[in-house]
């Protein structure tokens, strides 16, 4: 448990907080496998250098994501949730990524605004900036648990409605074919993570904390055109990728 260091007094983040991290991450890690536990409050307290009121925030929040469990007279238990394993490849798609490890998968339209692009925006579509795109914000289920929210831009001139086609069919893959685009390529990929803020805390219903891997994601047509620049939030304890060659 040697990475269990103690934490930074004047790093602007609160005490439980960055507790609540480090023992997330240490899960994630498997350091706690042997056992199936965490620490004790009072041997945590002593390796972050807290009181046992602070590692007991901590805890409290690591049990609202549901990732540990406080058990009479045993201690605090890891919860064991299978994440879904999502597939990054040539043809990237949603559905066809989590296939048969959910029964139910849900696309749902959050929001849907015709904007101009920014400067972002324009170099990862090679538009104009100030080009009309439509930004679309969407949030994904599998078996009713949230595992991803994104906001995506399409030229807006290539694909008029594809805000209202997304809400019937809650793919993008089926919205695009039914705009005349029958397939398409993912071109870039990059992946990095980072604490969720307010607006995905509440859509991904998470506790202030959490660690979203974050995608951000360009798919052109066969010729190469680009016709969708992502960012796509996935809740770290839920989702891990595989990189396909």
């Amino acid at each position: 448990m040697t990475d269990l260091k103690r934490v930074e007094r004047q790093a602007g983040v609160a005490l439980w907080r960055q507790i609540a991290d480090r023992i997330r991450e240490a899960i994630s890690r498997g350091e706690f496998d042997e056992t199936g536990m965490v620490p004790p409050e009072m041997v945590l307290a002593g390796q972050f250098g807290v009181n046992r009121h602070t590692v007991r925030s901590a805890l409290a929040s690591l049990a609202q994501e549901g990732i540990v469990q406080a058990v009479q007279g045993r201690g605090t238990l890891i919860v064991r949730k299978e994440r879904f394993n999502f597939p990054i490849s040539r043809r990237t798609r949603f559905t066809e990524g989590i296939g048969d490890q959910a029964r139910d998968l849900q696309g749902l339209l959050l929001s849907s605004e015709i904007e101009p692009a920014n400067l972002e925006v324009a170099r990862w579509l090679a538009l104009e900036a100030g080009t009309p795109v439509i930004r679309l914000e969407a949030l994904r289920k599998a078996d009713g648990r949230a595992v991803s929210r994104s906001t995506a831009w399409f030229p807006a001139e290539r694909f008029k409605g594809i805000g209202e086609v997304f809400a019937r069919s809650g793919s993008i893959t089926e919205a695009l074919a039914a705009l005349g685009l029958g397939d398409y390529l993912r071109s870039v990929t990059e992946i990095s993570a980072t604490h969720a803020e307010a607006a995905d805390i509440a859509a991904l219903e998470l506790t202030p904390g959490a660690i979203l891997l974050v995608t951000r994601a360009v798919n052109t047509d066969l010729s190469g055109v680009p016709i969708q620049y992502a960012v796509t939030r996935f809740p770290a304890d839920r989702v891990q990728f595989t990189i396909a060659s």
